[in-house]
Protein backbone atom coordinates (compact mmCIF):
# COMPACT_ATOMS: atom_id res chain seq x y z
CA UNK A 1 0.00 0.00 0.00
CA UNK A 2 1.21 3.49 -0.81
CA UNK A 3 2.39 5.57 2.13
CA UNK A 4 0.23 8.52 3.17
CA UNK A 5 1.87 11.46 4.92
CA UNK A 6 -0.02 13.69 7.35
CA UNK A 7 1.29 17.24 7.24
CA UNK A 8 0.61 20.83 8.28
CA UNK A 9 1.35 24.08 6.47
CA UNK A 10 0.83 27.67 7.58
CA UNK A 11 -1.06 29.68 4.96
CA UNK A 12 -1.86 33.36 5.62
CA UNK A 13 -1.33 32.73 9.31
CA UNK A 14 -3.67 29.72 9.43
CA UNK A 15 -2.47 26.18 10.12
CA UNK A 16 -3.84 23.89 7.43
CA UNK A 17 -3.74 20.10 7.74
CA UNK A 18 -3.39 17.99 4.60
CA UNK A 19 -2.76 14.41 3.55
CA UNK A 20 -0.14 13.80 0.88
CA UNK A 21 0.84 10.67 -1.01
CA UNK A 22 2.46 9.55 -4.23
CA UNK A 23 5.53 10.69 -6.17
CA UNK A 24 6.12 14.44 -6.00
CA UNK A 25 6.88 14.53 -9.73
CA UNK A 26 3.70 12.64 -10.75
CA UNK A 27 0.57 14.39 -12.09
CA UNK A 28 -1.19 16.09 -9.19
CA UNK A 29 -4.70 15.34 -7.95
CA UNK A 30 -6.27 17.63 -5.33
CA UNK A 31 -9.14 16.18 -3.27
CA UNK A 32 -11.60 18.76 -1.89
CA UNK A 33 -13.97 17.49 0.78
CA UNK A 34 -17.48 18.54 1.71
CA UNK A 35 -19.59 19.26 4.79
CA UNK A 36 -19.43 18.09 7.55
CA UNK A 37 -16.34 16.01 7.02
CA UNK A 38 -12.66 16.53 6.12
CA UNK A 39 -9.85 14.82 4.23
CA UNK A 40 -10.77 11.83 6.41
CA UNK A 41 -13.38 11.00 3.74
CA UNK A 42 -10.53 10.22 1.32
CA UNK A 43 -8.61 7.85 3.59
CA UNK A 44 -9.47 4.87 1.38
CA UNK A 45 -9.14 6.58 -2.00
CA UNK A 46 -5.76 8.24 -1.47
CA UNK A 47 -3.70 5.01 -1.47
CA UNK A 48 -5.50 3.84 -4.61
CA UNK A 49 -4.57 7.00 -6.53
CA UNK A 50 -1.07 7.46 -5.11
CA UNK A 51 0.60 4.84 -7.28
CA UNK A 52 0.46 7.09 -10.35
CA UNK A 53 -0.39 10.50 -8.88
CA UNK A 54 0.77 13.09 -6.40
CA UNK A 55 -2.29 13.35 -4.15
CA UNK A 56 -3.04 16.33 -1.92
CA UNK A 57 -6.11 16.36 0.34
CA UNK A 58 -6.44 19.40 2.63
CA UNK A 59 -8.87 20.04 5.46
CA UNK A 60 -10.69 23.33 4.89
CA UNK A 61 -10.30 25.90 7.64
CA UNK A 62 -12.83 25.14 10.37
CA UNK A 63 -12.92 21.43 9.44
CA UNK A 64 -10.96 18.36 10.37
CA UNK A 65 -7.53 19.01 11.86
CA UNK A 66 -7.02 22.46 10.35
CA UNK A 67 -7.27 25.56 12.50
CA UNK A 68 -10.75 26.75 13.39
CA UNK A 69 -10.46 30.41 14.40
CA UNK A 70 -13.65 31.94 15.69
CA UNK A 71 -15.96 33.96 13.47
CA UNK A 72 -14.64 37.05 15.26
CA UNK A 73 -11.11 36.22 14.10
CA UNK A 74 -11.81 35.04 10.55
CA UNK A 75 -14.56 35.77 8.03
CA UNK A 76 -15.73 32.38 6.78
CA UNK A 77 -16.74 32.53 3.13
CA UNK A 78 -16.18 30.22 0.18
CA UNK A 79 -13.99 32.91 -1.34
CA UNK A 80 -11.81 32.85 1.78
CA UNK A 81 -11.57 29.05 1.86
CA UNK A 82 -10.63 29.08 -1.82
CA UNK A 83 -7.88 31.60 -1.12
CA UNK A 84 -6.39 29.35 1.57
CA UNK A 85 -6.54 26.33 -0.73
CA UNK A 86 -4.82 28.27 -3.51
CA UNK A 87 -2.22 29.46 -1.00
CA UNK A 88 -1.50 25.89 0.08
CA UNK A 89 -1.12 24.69 -3.52
CA UNK A 90 1.19 27.63 -4.31
CA UNK A 91 3.29 26.80 -1.26
CA UNK A 92 3.57 23.19 -2.41
CA UNK A 93 4.50 24.23 -5.94
CA UNK A 94 1.41 22.66 -7.51
CA UNK A 95 0.46 24.70 -10.56
CA UNK A 96 -1.46 22.12 -12.65
CA UNK A 97 -3.73 19.50 -11.19
CA UNK A 98 -6.85 17.43 -11.52
CA UNK A 99 -9.41 18.07 -8.82
CA UNK A 100 -11.99 15.90 -7.07
CA UNK A 101 -14.87 17.96 -5.71
CA UNK A 102 -17.59 16.83 -3.32
CA UNK A 103 -20.29 18.97 -1.67
CA UNK A 104 -18.51 22.07 -0.24
CA UNK A 105 -15.45 21.11 -2.25
CA UNK A 106 -17.33 21.99 -5.44
CA UNK A 107 -17.78 25.76 -4.87
CA UNK A 108 -14.14 25.91 -3.78
CA UNK A 109 -13.05 23.97 -6.86
CA UNK A 110 -15.15 26.09 -9.22
CA UNK A 111 -13.59 29.25 -7.82
CA UNK A 112 -10.11 27.79 -8.29
CA UNK A 113 -10.95 26.96 -11.91
CA UNK A 114 -12.43 30.39 -12.62
CA UNK A 115 -9.41 32.06 -11.07
CA UNK A 116 -6.88 30.05 -13.08
CA UNK A 117 -8.57 27.94 -15.77
CA UNK A 118 -5.32 26.64 -17.23
CA UNK A 119 -4.31 25.08 -13.91
CA UNK A 120 -7.09 22.46 -14.06
CA UNK A 121 -6.22 19.32 -16.01
CA UNK A 122 -9.40 17.35 -15.23
CA UNK A 123 -12.39 17.33 -12.88
CA UNK A 124 -13.96 14.53 -10.87
CA UNK A 125 -17.29 15.51 -9.36
CA UNK A 126 -18.63 13.16 -6.72
CA UNK A 127 -21.93 14.78 -5.80
CA UNK A 128 -20.24 18.12 -6.32
CA UNK A 129 -22.96 20.40 -7.61
CA UNK A 130 -22.71 22.99 -10.43
CA UNK A 131 -26.36 23.32 -11.51
CA UNK A 132 -29.56 24.52 -9.85
CA UNK A 133 -31.19 21.30 -11.04
CA UNK A 134 -28.95 19.37 -8.66
CA UNK A 135 -30.49 20.83 -5.50
CA UNK A 136 -32.94 18.49 -3.73
CA UNK A 137 -35.55 20.97 -2.53
CA UNK A 138 -36.71 18.94 0.47
CA UNK A 139 -33.23 19.34 1.98
CA UNK A 140 -32.32 22.81 0.73
CA UNK A 141 -35.53 24.60 1.73
CA UNK A 142 -34.26 24.82 5.31
CA UNK A 143 -30.97 26.31 4.10
CA UNK A 144 -32.68 28.75 1.74
CA UNK A 145 -35.08 29.90 4.48
CA UNK A 146 -32.12 30.63 6.76
CA UNK A 147 -30.25 32.47 4.02
CA UNK A 148 -33.23 34.73 3.33
CA UNK A 149 -33.87 35.61 6.96
CA UNK A 150 -32.00 34.78 10.14
CA UNK A 151 -34.67 34.37 12.81
CA UNK A 152 -34.80 32.14 15.90
CA UNK A 153 -36.99 29.72 13.94
CA UNK A 154 -34.85 29.53 10.80
CA UNK A 155 -31.67 29.24 12.88
CA UNK A 156 -33.13 26.45 15.02
CA UNK A 157 -34.10 24.57 11.87
CA UNK A 158 -30.67 24.86 10.26
CA UNK A 159 -28.89 23.95 13.48
CA UNK A 160 -30.38 20.46 13.16
CA UNK A 161 -27.78 19.89 10.41
CA UNK A 162 -25.11 20.09 13.12
CA UNK A 163 -26.62 17.27 15.18
CA UNK A 164 -25.35 13.72 15.48
CA UNK A 165 -28.65 12.47 14.03
CA UNK A 166 -28.32 14.55 10.87
CA UNK A 167 -24.62 13.77 10.48
CA UNK A 168 -25.45 10.06 10.57
CA UNK A 169 -28.36 10.69 8.18
CA UNK A 170 -25.99 12.17 5.60
CA UNK A 171 -23.87 9.03 5.66
CA UNK A 172 -26.62 6.41 5.61
CA UNK A 173 -29.46 7.84 3.52
CA UNK A 174 -29.57 6.21 0.11
CA UNK A 175 -27.03 3.51 0.93
CA UNK A 176 -28.41 0.09 -0.09
CA UNK A 177 -26.42 -1.73 2.63
CA UNK A 178 -25.92 0.48 5.68
CA UNK A 179 -23.57 -2.05 7.29
CA UNK A 180 -20.91 -1.01 4.75
CA UNK A 181 -20.65 2.44 6.36
CA UNK A 182 -18.49 2.57 9.47
CA UNK A 183 -19.97 4.43 12.46
CA UNK A 184 -16.50 5.95 12.80
CA UNK A 185 -17.49 8.35 10.02
CA UNK A 186 -20.39 10.22 11.57
CA UNK A 187 -18.95 10.04 15.09
CA UNK A 188 -15.64 11.44 13.85
CA UNK A 189 -17.35 14.32 12.05
CA UNK A 190 -19.73 15.09 14.88
CA UNK A 191 -16.91 15.30 17.42
CA UNK A 192 -15.21 17.98 15.32
CA UNK A 193 -18.47 19.79 14.56
CA UNK A 194 -19.06 20.02 18.30
CA UNK A 195 -15.93 21.98 19.12
CA UNK A 196 -16.73 25.25 20.93
CA UNK A 197 -17.54 27.97 18.40
CA UNK A 198 -17.72 25.65 15.41
CA UNK A 199 -21.48 26.03 15.22
CA UNK A 200 -21.06 29.71 14.36
CA UNK A 201 -18.49 28.82 11.71
CA UNK A 202 -20.92 26.44 10.05
CA UNK A 203 -23.80 28.92 10.26
CA UNK A 204 -21.63 31.50 8.49
CA UNK A 205 -20.91 29.05 5.68
CA UNK A 206 -24.59 28.11 5.38
CA UNK A 207 -25.33 31.80 4.85
CA UNK A 208 -22.49 32.26 2.38
CA UNK A 209 -23.58 29.23 0.35
CA UNK A 210 -26.06 31.66 -1.21
CA UNK A 211 -23.13 33.04 -3.25
CA UNK A 212 -22.60 29.76 -5.09
CA UNK A 213 -25.64 29.43 -7.32
CA UNK A 214 -25.13 32.91 -8.86
CA UNK A 215 -21.65 31.73 -9.81
CA UNK A 216 -22.95 28.79 -11.85
CA UNK A 217 -23.36 30.65 -15.19
CA UNK A 218 -19.66 31.57 -15.08
CA UNK A 219 -18.81 27.95 -14.25
CA UNK A 220 -20.87 26.75 -17.22
CA UNK A 221 -19.07 29.22 -19.48
CA UNK A 222 -15.75 27.90 -18.14
CA UNK A 223 -16.86 24.37 -19.04
CA UNK A 224 -17.84 25.36 -22.58
CA UNK A 225 -14.75 27.50 -23.20
CA UNK A 226 -12.04 25.35 -21.64
CA UNK A 227 -13.69 21.92 -22.00
CA UNK A 228 -11.94 20.20 -19.08
CA UNK A 229 -12.23 16.39 -19.06
CA UNK A 230 -14.94 15.68 -16.48
CA UNK A 231 -16.09 12.56 -14.69
CA UNK A 232 -19.25 12.70 -12.58
CA UNK A 233 -19.36 9.67 -10.30
CA UNK A 234 -22.50 10.26 -8.31
CA UNK A 235 -24.48 8.58 -5.57
CA UNK A 236 -27.86 8.51 -7.31
CA UNK A 237 -29.77 8.28 -4.01
CA UNK A 238 -28.17 11.39 -2.52
CA UNK A 239 -30.89 13.33 -0.61
CA UNK A 240 -28.89 16.59 -0.92
CA UNK A 241 -27.63 16.72 -4.52
CA UNK A 242 -29.77 14.62 -6.83
CA UNK A 243 -28.75 12.82 -10.03
CA UNK A 244 -30.09 15.68 -12.17
CA UNK A 245 -27.01 17.59 -11.03
CA UNK A 246 -24.76 14.93 -12.53
CA UNK A 247 -26.69 14.61 -15.78
CA UNK A 248 -26.65 18.40 -16.25
CA UNK A 249 -22.90 18.35 -16.96
CA UNK A 250 -23.72 16.94 -20.42
CA UNK A 251 -25.39 20.22 -21.36
CA UNK A 252 -22.08 22.09 -21.24
CA UNK A 253 -19.66 19.18 -21.64
CA UNK A 254 -21.25 16.63 -24.00
CA UNK A 255 -18.22 14.35 -23.64
CA UNK A 256 -18.43 14.25 -19.83
CA UNK A 257 -18.54 10.79 -18.32
CA UNK A 258 -21.52 10.44 -15.98
CA UNK A 259 -21.96 7.37 -13.78
CA UNK A 260 -24.86 7.12 -11.33
CA UNK A 261 -23.95 4.56 -8.68
CA UNK A 262 -26.26 2.95 -6.14
CA UNK A 263 -25.26 5.03 -3.14
CA UNK A 264 -25.75 8.24 -1.23
CA UNK A 265 -23.96 11.49 -0.44
CA UNK A 266 -20.71 9.93 0.77
CA UNK A 267 -20.30 7.40 -2.01
CA UNK A 268 -16.76 6.38 -1.07
CA UNK A 269 -18.00 4.85 2.17
CA UNK A 270 -20.13 2.21 0.43
CA UNK A 271 -18.79 2.05 -3.15
CA UNK A 272 -15.06 2.77 -2.84
CA UNK A 273 -13.98 -0.05 -5.15
CA UNK A 274 -16.41 0.84 -7.93
CA UNK A 275 -15.84 4.58 -7.68
CA UNK A 276 -12.08 4.17 -7.33
CA UNK A 277 -11.89 2.07 -10.47
CA UNK A 278 -13.85 4.66 -12.45
CA UNK A 279 -11.70 7.50 -11.13
CA UNK A 280 -8.40 5.70 -11.75
CA UNK A 281 -9.42 4.72 -15.28
CA UNK A 282 -10.59 8.27 -16.04
CA UNK A 283 -7.32 9.81 -14.84
CA UNK A 284 -5.26 7.27 -16.79
CA UNK A 285 -7.22 7.81 -20.02
CA UNK A 286 -7.01 11.60 -19.76
CA UNK A 287 -3.29 11.35 -19.11
CA UNK A 288 -3.37 13.40 -15.94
Amino acid sequence: MNVVHHRYATVDGQRIFYREAGPADAPAVVLLHGFPTSSFMFRGLIPELAGNHHVIAPDHLGFGLSDAPSVNEFTYTFDALTGLTKGLLDQLGITRYAMYVQDYGAPIGWRLALGDPDSITAIISQNGNAYDSGFVESFWKTVWDYQREQTPDTEAAIRSALSLTMTKWQYLTGVPDETLVSPDTWNHDYQLLSRPGNDLIQLALFRDYATNSPLYPAVHEYFRTHRPPLLAVWGKNDPIFGPAGAEAFHGDLPEAQVHLLDGGHFLLESSLDEAGELIGSFLDKTGV
